[in-house]
C-alpha cells in the first residue's frame, strides 16, 4: 500500500502539467475557432490561438512522457532528476523494442496484437518506465565500480541499469502486454457499452478508490489513450463526438456538477449539523475545502475529513456521482477538464469544439446542491454520523489551530508533538493533501494531539506510517515541519 500511495503521490507531478494545456488551449480555441473546423488561420489573433492550441496540445500528446519522468522523479529519493532520466532511457528504449514494426520482425502478430503494440505508447507504459528508474535509482545510486570503470560509478550507472532492467521488461511485455491491453479493453468496452449507466459507474469506482490511489489506474482506461479511449485527450485535441465512438466527455462532466456545487452542499450540511461549540471549527475546514472545490475541482481536503470518520456516507458520496454523471449524460451537458471539475476548468473548456451546453451546469449544479445538502444532513442526523463538528467532546480539548491563520510554524509543531517529537521520525514526504511521515515506534504518536492543529484527519495505513490530512496549504506545513526536525 505505501508502494501505491507513493506513486500516485507520484503521479501529481505530471498531472500539474495540464492545467496550462487548459488555460492555453481554452484561449486558443477561443481566439481561432478555424483551429476546430480545419479552416484557414488568418489574422493576428487567430494565429496566436493557433499556436497556443498547439503549444497546449504539445503536452496532452505526449502525456506518457511525462508520466514517465514525474513518476521517475517523484518516487526518486530525494526527488533526485536522476530518475527522471533513467526513466525517459527505459520509456524510449520499451517503447522502441515493443513498437509494431520491430515485434513484426521477430514473431507473427494476430490482428489483436497488432492492435496492442500499435498502443505501445501510452500512459500505462510510461508508468511502467518511471517505476524502472526511480527503482533503479534508489538501488543503484550509490554503487562503486572497480578504477577503471569509476566514470560510471554511483549516478552514472542507473541509466545503464534501467536500459538493462528494460530489455527484461520489454521480453516480459512482449508476452504479457497483449493480454493486459486485452483486459483493459474488455473492461473499458463493459463500460463504454453501457453508455450514461457505465458513464455513471467509472464515476461511482473513480471516487471510491481516492482513498487508496488508485483512481489514477482507473482514470488512465477512460481519460487518456490507453486503449483507444481518451475522453480527455480527444477533447482538448479538438476532437467532436463524430470523431469517437463514444459521446464525447461523457466521462468528465458529471464532475462538474458535483465538484463544484455538490461539495458545497455537503459542507453546509456539516456546518449546520455540527455541535454549537464545534461549529466554528467546522466553518473552518469545510468552507475552505469548498472553496477549493468549487475553483479548482480539489476535493480530497473535504473526501478525507469525513470518508474515514463516517464511510458509509462516503460510500453515498459515490453514489451520488454516479447518478449525476448518468443524468450529465443523458441531458446533454458537455464540459472537459485538464485538472479537475471546478470553475477553471469549466470556462476553459467551454470554447472547445466537444463542449455542449455548458449554460446547463447552472440547473444541474443548482440540483447538485440541494441533493447533497439533503442527502448528507439526513444521513448525519439519522445515523449521528461523526463528521467534521460532530466528534465526541474531549474535557481536555486544547485550543484548535485553524489553517485558514496560516500559522504554518505552530501547526507543523502541534503535529510534531502528536507524532511523538523529531526522534520519532523517519522520513517525512508530502502529497498534494497529506503529510506523509515514517515513524519508529506507532505507540507514541498521539492522534487527537495532531488533530488539535486544525488538520482535517489522520490516517494510519501501516504500523510505521502516519499521514495527515492537511489540505492544499500542506507544502507550507511540511517546509516548516522538515525545519522543525533538522
Amino acid at each position: 500500500m505505501k508502494f501505491l500511495q507513493k506513486l500516485g503521490k507520484s503521479l501529481m507531478l505530471p498531472v500539474a502539467c495540464l492545467p496550462i494545456c487548459g488555460i492555453l488551449m481554452g484561449i486558443g480555441y477561443a481566439l481561432c475557432p478555424a483551429t476546430m473546423q480545419g479552416g484557414d488561420v488568418t489574422g493576428i489573433a487567430q494565429q496566436i490561438g493557433y499556436y497556443l492550441v498547439k503549444a497546449g496540445g504539445a503536452l496532452i500528446d505526449n502525456m506518457a512522457i511525462l508520466f514517465a519522468i514525474g513518476i521517475g522523479v517523484g518516487m526518486s529519493e530525494d526527488n533526485d532528476g536522476t530518475g527522471g532520466l533513467a526513466a525517459l532511457a527505459s520509456w524510449l528504449m520499451i517503447t522502441n523494442l515493443l513498437s509494431t514494426a520491430n515485434v513484426s520482425v521477430i514473431r507473427t502478430l494476430s490482428e489483436d496484437a497488432t492492435l496492442a503494440f500499435d498502443k505501445i505508447q501510452n500512459p500505462f507504459i510510461g508508468i511502467i518506465a518511471g517505476i524502472i528508474g526511480a527503482m533503479c535509482y534508489n538501488k543503484f545510486k550509490g554503487t562503486k565500480l572497480p578504477d577503471f570503470l569509476s566514470f560510471f560509478s554511483g549516478k552514472r550507472c542507473v541509466a545503464i541499469v534501467a536500459g538493462v532492467v528494460s530489455i527484461i521488461v520489454s521480453v516480459v511485455l512482449l508476452f504479457v502486454w497483449p493480454i493486459l491491453f486485452g483486459a483493459l479493453v474488455a473492461l473499458g468496452e463493459g463500460i463504454a457499452n453501457l453508455g450514461a449507466v457505465g458513464a455513471g459507474l467509472y464515476a461511482f469506482f473513480n471516487r471510491l478508490l481516492i482513498p487508496f490511489g488508485l483512481h489514477h489506474a482507473l482514470n488512465n482506461v477512460f481519460w487518456f489513450d490507453t486503449i483507444g479511449l481518451g475522453d480527455l485527450t480527444h477533447f482538448w485535441a479538438g476532437d467532436t463526438s463524430a470523431d469517437v465512438t463514444w459521446s464525447l466527455g461523457m466521462y468528465m462532466s458529471g464532475f462538474f456538477p458535483c465538484m463544484m456545487f455538490g461539495i458545497p452542499g455537503a459542507a453546509l450540511a456539516m456546518v449546520h449539523t455540527a455541535k454549537s461549540n464545534k461549529k466554528k471549527v467546522a466553518i473552518g475546514l469545510v468552507t475552505s475545502a469548498a472553496i477549493a472545490a468549487f475553483v479548482c475541482g480539489v476535493t480530497e481536503p473535504f473526501e478525507f475529513a469525513f470518508m474515514f470518520l463516517a464511510p458509509g456516507l462516503y460510500v453515498v458520496y459515490a453514489l451520488l456521482y454516479a447518478i449525476f454523471t448518468v443524468i450529465t449524460v443523458l441531458v446533454g451537458f458537455r464540459a472537459g477538464f485538464s485538472f479537475s471539475a471546478g470553475l477553471t476548468d469549466l470556462v476553459f473548456s467551454a470554447p472547445l469544439p466537444a463542449a455542449q451546453n455548458t449554460w446547463m451546469i447552472i440547473p444541474l449544479g443548482i440540483a447538485a446542491f440541494i441533493v447533497f445538502y439533503v442527502v448528507f444532513r439526513f444521513a448525519i442526523v439519522k445515523f449521528d454520523l461523526k463528521t467534521p463538528g460532530r466528534e465526541d467532546d474531549d474535557q481536555d480539548e486544547e485550543k484548535k489551530v485553524v489553517l485558514a491563520n496560516d500559522n504554518f510554524t505552530e501547526v507543523a509543531s502541534i503535529i510534531l508533538e502528536g507524532i511523538g517529537g523529531k526522534e520519532n521520525v523517519t522520513s517525512i514526504d508530502n502529497c498534494i493533501t497529506r503529510l506523509r511521515l515514517e515513524i519508529k515506534d506507532y505507540t507514541k504518536v498521539d492522534e487527537k494531539k495532531i488533530k488539535s492543529a486544525g488538520v482535517a484527519g489522520v490516517i494510519r495505513p501501516g504500523k510505521n506510517s502516519v499521514q495527515v490530512i492537511v489540505g492544499t496549504k500542506v507544502q507550507f506545513v511540511a517546509d516548516e515541519f522538515k525545519k522543525l526536525c533538522k
